[in-house]
């Protein structure tokens, strides 16, 4: 009997900024402008697919991220490249890596998010992927003649009839529609074409798309969202969900609601995979990775790292030594008391000063993943099997020297466990991610 394969790890790297963490652009021997430079970027992008990750994530902002001035005078988000623009650019250096782009169902049109999707699978030979977002930040509502953001609800709904509408774009033309008969002088079949002609709640759309049908039918469908509409947005449309569980438990909590969900409207459970974001520092030791992470932390400013801190506590922590530690009595506040307990448990773990503990909350504070390759692979091979994730979306410490050892260090260790692939069995994103290819709504 044929030796039963081991489940698979699914690896995005997620791409802008080119690392989370606020201190990243400050490490000695990172390039500070990684999130603003081409050639850089595109080295990065040719490490990756050498490493066989699935895909490189291109999050986008549609304004300069709203936060107070001391802290954004200090971030490497305020400035960086548009998706689509560098995506291409991409397109052209690299031959099998996934390429997902950000796009707003909430300020852009279904006619341009589909035309732009659809040319870029067609240039990168079937390797685009969507992440659908509703657009969080408010401050993008001025940027686009609004007055004020859509409520949260609203933004939800216009994003699921929006899917409903770029899908059918998509599917506008058959496979063999475009005939090119030169003798004849028949072009293609406009037997084979579908207008669309969409009236909805929210969005008018003619069609048909001017761009024939993807090279995977449809390029991937990716969402980010974990409020309640969120999930349901995500197993109603979704093929790879990007979340932010903390632990274990909440991955596992999460990976098996969206999952529910997705079955309770008819699809199958592997027709969505749950890749949450994990920053992940590996090294030689254990004590040289946790190291490394303090002199990370260590370069977030005190000022706006203690605001990030009070957020997390509930109250004014600037009124606490910086050098002493987390005191064990503390003001009682409204504040979510879960996030609370967290902050509490990571301080005692870690032994971190007040200090410490603010620059790690104003650096990076969600799951991390940090030592040796043994040590890394164990806790993403525990997630795998125990269904907390399908794989995960890395979040490099620093670039170049972060990125360069989870390639160096931790690829080979998952190889060796048979848990992640030594070569790309296929050419699209879709085959990387083992999803099935989308039937045409209209042509069989």
């Amino acid at each position: 009997m044929a030796e039963q394969k081991k489940k698979q790890l699914h690896l995005g790297a997620f791409m802008r900024p080119v690392s989370l963490h606020t201190g990243a652009w400050r490490y000695p021997g990172a390039y500070p402008d990684a999130n603003f430079n081409f050639q850089h970027i595109k080295s990065f992008a040719k490490k990756l697919e050498n490493a066989k990750f699935d895909a490189f994530f291109m999050a986008d902002h549609l304004a300069v991220l709203n936060m107070p001035i001391e802290a954004l005078r200090r971030s490497q988000t305020v400035t960086s490249f548009e998706p689509f623009t560098l995506l291409s650019s991409l397109a052209a250096v690299t031959d099998r890596i996934g390429l997902v782009a950000t796009a707003s169902t909430t300020y852009d049109e279904p006619y341009h998010i589909a035309r732009r999707f659809a040319s870029l699978d067609h240039l990168s030979g079937g390797r685009a992927g969507w992440n659908i977002v509703t657009t969080a930040n408010p401050d993008s509502a001025r940027n686009f003649g609004k007055e004020e953001h859509k409520e949260h609800g609203e933004r939800y709904a216009r994003a699921r009839e929006f899917y409903d509408v770029v899908t059918g774009l998509w599917d506008s033309f058959a496979e063999d529609a475009f005939i090119r008969d030169v003798e004849s002088g028949i072009f293609f079949d406009p037997d084979r074409m579908h207008v669309l002609d969409h009236h909805g709640a929210e969005l008018n759309v003619r069609g048909p798309l001017n761009i024939a049908r993807p090279p995977q039918g449809w390029p991937v469908i990716v969402q980010a969202g974990q409020s309640e509409p969120g999930r349901q947005l995500a197993a109603e449309t979704a093929e790879v969900v990007f979340c932010a569980p903390r632990t274990l438990e909440a991955g596992k909590d999460f990976f098996k609601d969206v999952k529910d969900r997705a079955v309770a409207v008819g699809r199958d459970r592997d027709d969505i995979k749950i890749l949450p974001a994990a920053f992940v520092l590996v090294s030689n030791t254990v004590e040289e990775a946790r190291q490394k992470r303090l002199k990370l932390d260590s370069l977030v400013h005190y000022d706006s790292a203690i605001a990030s801190l009070s957020i997390a506590l509930g109250f004014d922590a600037s009124k606490l030594d910086p050098d002493a530690p987390l005191p064990t009595e503390l003001p009682e506040t409204n504040a979510s008391k879960s996030g609370r307990e967290g902050v509490i448990k990571l301080a005692a773990a870690e032994n971190l000063t007040v200090r410490q503990l603010a620059q790690r909350y104003g650096g990076y504070s969600s799951l991390a993943f940090v030592g040796t390759p043994e040590t890394v692979a164990d806790e993403m091979e525990q997630w795998l099997l125990q269904e907390g994730s399908d794989g995960f979306n890395v979040n490099f410490p620093f670039l170049p020297e972060g990125l360069d050892d989870v390639v160096k260090l931790l690829i080979p260790e998952l190889q060796r466990r048979g848990i992640f692939r030594k070569d790309y069995e296929g050419t699209t994103l879709r085959e990387h991610l083992g999803l099935k290819r989308p039937k045409n709504k209209f042509f069989s």
